[in-house]
């Protein structure tokens, strides 16, 4: 590998790459501070500007052509910027949502904002990743702040099991996935996804074999099914903000890699039939189980996984139009999951991060917080795919291209699918509004004022899930970019 010209390009990459840095330096600084002005009020404010201005410069650089920084290790300008505007974004209604309710849950301390901004930095790897290594450096940087966010609360039993369990599923799923990597590098003798798809040679059981093994770690980590066992656990006992980042930026990150797995590095029509079915599964087995869910979160944690298998479809479809589709999927879910889990973490009456929490407690809170109670209308009906919000026109983006690809039967089950999820989300509605509260249960959801920022944030959401139904023509920004130039521009 002749690395004589990486040098001279070094400060190029750092100026394409500034808000991957600002996060990486800003939650250095952070820690630091800590240590000599503990929970100093700023901090959650510092981490807000800094998200907040990642968010533009990526967004200022989506239109750019796709490129490569750092050795071509990572992805910059294009996708990679649209998928870090959304992973800033998510971080930055996250930092909004979370400052309340760690103070309400007496557990406002500095280090969460800097896990924040650590597994911020590990997502934006993943999703820009053009190699393998880097694929498994933000996978691993991501995951661990994570394992550390869910258990945040020591105190709380639930939230412990539920980081030990995903720790040490975890880590086996990571196992998968290294072994996937060695077997690919054996297989073709370069890391560079780019390289892979030309390199394979008469290695087709090492090859394929190696991408069945990444393909666990990499679905494990977007909750597809059968990898998806830890999901309405970790979902129930971490805290509910996290628990909307975790569910939007991680799994955002998640899928850009694996878009770009399949995109670059892979033949289409040779796994294509292997995704249909785990698409299937995972939105049958999602939607299915969530009807009997009476925990809130766990609730929505079958909902995410059955909206992880959306997404897959898209992908299953093996095209251009499936990836971008699918990449506006993940902006219009990102609005309405962080939005739904703001309302739901506003809700909370009990004292260990909602998961003892059952949706029939919250019978007339509509008319307690009607505010709050009407922004959760707007998710559930999106989320159910009920026009013209952004949620319906995210699946006719996803549905579509695999109609095209002859993928007929899979559309008609993530619609019929839809059609099953539209009872657990409508029976949200039916408990909010016309569903009178039990005296015999005692909360205190409705004795607390709700903060402006945590509202505003919702509001917001609600807004652009509205924007993106009505005019959905980010799908025409996601779609340049599988016109052919990334792979031209690409090593």
């Amino acid at each position: 590998m002749d690395l004589t010209q990486s040098f001279s390009s070094l400060g190029a990459d750092l100026v394409a790459t500034v808000p991957f840095l600002l996060t990486m330096v800003v939650g250095l600084v952070i820690v630091v501070l800590d240590a000599f002005r503990r929970n100093h009020p700023t901090i959650p404010w510092i981490i807000a500007a800094t998200m907040a201005t990642g968010l533009v410069v990526e967004i200022a650089q989506i239109g750019s052509a796709s490129g490569t920084a750092y050795y071509d290790l990572l992805r910059i300008g294009g996708m990679a910027s649209f998928v870090n505007a959304l992973i800033f974004g998510s971080g930055l209604l996250t930092v909004i949502l979370v400052r309340p309710y760690l103070e309400r849950i007496d557990h406002h301390i500095a280090e969460v904002y800097a896990l924040i901004l650590f597994a911020t930095t590990g997502m934006i790897v993943l999703g820009s990743a053009n190699s393998l290594v880097t694929i498994f450096i933000g996978l691993e940087t991501m995951s661990i702040c994570l394992y550390i966010l869910t258990g945040l609360v020591r105190t709380n039993k639930g939230a412990t099991e539920s980081a030990l369990k995903y720790f040490i599923l975890g880590a086996f799923a990571t196992g998968f996935l290294l072994y996937g990597i060695a077997l690919l590098y054996g297989a073709t003798g370069t890391m560079y996804l780019p390289e892979m798809r030309g390199a394979i040679g008469n290695n087709h059981i090492m090859f394929w074999s190696g991408v069945a093994l990444l393909m666990v770690g990499l679905l494990f980590k977007v909750g597809a099914v059968p990898f998806h066992m830890w999901t309405p656990d970790v979902y129930q006992g971490a805290p509910t903000p996290i628990v909307g980042y975790m569910s939007t930026a991680s799994k955002s990150a998640a899928f850009a890699s694996l878009i770009l797995v399949l995109y670059l590095a892979l033949p289409s029509s040779e796994w294509s039939g292997v995704l249909a079915i785990i698409a299937l599964l995972t939105m049958v087995v999602g939607n299915v189980i969530a009807i009997a869910q009476t925990n809130v979160k766990r609730m929505l944690a079958y909902s995410s996984i059955a909206h992880a298998g959306y997404v897959l479809v898209g992908l299953a479809a093996g095209s251009p139009e499936g990836y971008s589709g699918a990449l506006f999927y993940l902006l219009v879910y990102s609005v309405m999951n962080i939005g739904a889990f703001g309302v739901i973490a506003l809700f909370e009456w009990d004292s260990t991060q909602g998961s003892e929490q059952t949706l029939d407690s919250l019978a007339g809170i509509g008319y307690k917080k009607p505010l709050l109670a009407w922004c959760m209308v707007f998710f559930m009906f999106g989320l159910a795919g009920f026009p013209p919000l952004g949620g319906f026109f995210g699946k006719v983006a996803v549905f579509g291209p695999a109609i095209h690809s002859g993928l007929i039967w899979l559309a008609i089950v993530g619609v019929l699918s839809s059609a099953v999820s539209a009872y657990y989300y409508l029976r949200v509605l039916v408990v909010f509004f016309m569903k009178e509260s039990d005296p015999d249960v005692a909360t205190d959801n409705t004795t607390f004022d709700v903060p402006g920022m945590s509202a505003a944030v919702i509001v917001l959401c609600v807004i652009m899930l509205i924007v993106l139904g009505i005019v959905p023509t980010i799908l025409d920004v996601t779609a340049s970019f599988f016109d052919g130039n990334m792979l031209a521009t690409l090593p």
